[in-house]
């Protein structure tokens, strides 16, 4: 027994003209026995490294089916989502391929130490990506801006269409897609204009000297007030006002739908309550058609629910309109104009109130000025 441990070791560890020295002053009985010995002993390894890599497989499967679990039960990010679940698979296939080679007598040492070395030797010829792959995980992590938000960075402004690990794409006001790495999205600076709900939206309306500055601020002030996307008071107060409309408008959706199906319970409950403000009184036909599962009634958005039954306090700042004398220019009195708005009606009351500057100011009596030239001929009496 001894004899053919001592064998088996000379087999696996000798090199080949090694072992035929060692074998030829052997019998042509003892040479069988040892290479015998050796092959049940490399089989019997054989096979456990199969049970061992189908088994480690199996596991791997099951690891991966509750992480996907747990990350899409908690409503992580998608892109999120994908880079984890793959970098848990490539882990685990690692740790069980160098788990196999020690089981069939390979030195796992060396093999690692060559793995390090060629890993260090690609990420020094990798290096810009992989400080991009490195930008991609801060992003998907840290979450500066999200799928969907409109950002500038990098000297490029555009809505994210996707974030990649090695770089994000956005699209642009005119449709263009713009691919940036992520290495310098997460060590630069990002203007994301999506975060925030609420914007103040800026003008600058010039007068010609002479008009009457009071009562320009009057009417400006105004025409500001005339318009429902401006925030009147304050920013929470705002919100709550949003979210109601919402509900109405839902209701209305709601209403000609329930038209279509009186028989229905909920319909006849809701069809039957009185058209009273919201807020006077927390009607059960919200909780109860906003929480239905039938795709025959339009559903509500919960966060509007949770804004009406548990109004915003936020932000109770006072942003009203402003209107001020900015500046004495050449030829022209400067008023700056600001108005808090939702984000998402930035553009809209931008351009309406510029168009509605244009109209109506000189409907009103007040003048732009523009630049002029004098030109004054003398004639030579000579």
């Amino acid at each position: 027994m001894i004899q053919t441990e001592e064998a088996a070791n000379v087999v696996h560890h000798k090199t080949a003209p090694e072992m035929w020295e060692t074998l030829k002053g052997l019998e042509y009985h003892d040479v069988l026995t040892k290479i015998a010995n050796s092959v049940v002993e490399f089989t019997f390894k054989l096979v456990i490294a199969a049970l061992v890599f189908y088994g480690g497989r199996y596991v791997i499967r099951k690891i991966y089916e509750v992480t996907s679990r747990v990350l899409v039960g908690r409503k992580v990010d998608k892109s999120l989502t994908t880079f984890v679940l793959s970098l848990v698979k490539i882990l685990l296939y690692f740790i069980l391929i160098v788990t196999v080679i020690g089981i069939l007598g390979i030195e796992t040492s060396s093999f690692l130490a060559l793995f390090a070395s060629a890993g260090v030797a690609i990420g020094m010829a990798l290096s810009g990506t992989l400080q991009n792959f490195a930008g991609g995980v801060l992003i998907l992590l840290l979450k500066p801006y999200r799928v969907g938000d409109y950002i500038e960075a990098q000297g490029y402004a555009g809505t994210v269409k996707e974030i990649q690990i090695f770089h994000t794409v956005i699209n642009t006001a005119d449709n263009k897609a713009i691919i940036i790495p992520n290495g310098g999205l997460s060590t630069g600076t990002i203007n994301n204009y999506s975060l925030e709900d609420y914007r103040r939206v800026d003008w600058t309306v010039s007068l010609a000297y002479g008009d009457d500055y009071e009562k320009a601020r009057e009417v400006i002030l105004e025409m500001l007030a005339e318009e429902e996307m401006t925030v009147k008071t304050t920013v929470a107060a705002d919100r709550q006002r949003r979210a109601l409309k919402m509900a109405e408008d839902k209701r209305d959706a709601m209403l000609e739908e329930c038209a279509k199906h009186p028989e229905d319970k909920a319909c006849r409950e809701l069809l039957e309550e009185p058209a009273e403000d919201i807020p006077e009184k927390k009607r059960s036909w919200i909780k109860s058609i906003f929480s239905r599962k039938d795709n025959s009634i339009p559903q509500a958005d919960s966060q509007v629910l949770k804004q009406i039954t548990m109004p915003s306090s936020t932000d109770n700042t006072k942003r009203p309109p402003f209107v001020g004398l900015s500046a004495l220019a050449d030829s022209s009195i400067n008023l700056t104009v600001r108005a808090w708005t939702h984000s998402s009606d930035y553009w809209t009351l931008f351009f309406k109130m510029n168009h509605r500057f244009y109209k109506e100011l000189p409907e009103r009596g007040f003048h732009f000025p523009f630049p002029q030239m004098d030109v004054h001929i003398s004639q030579n009496t000579d």
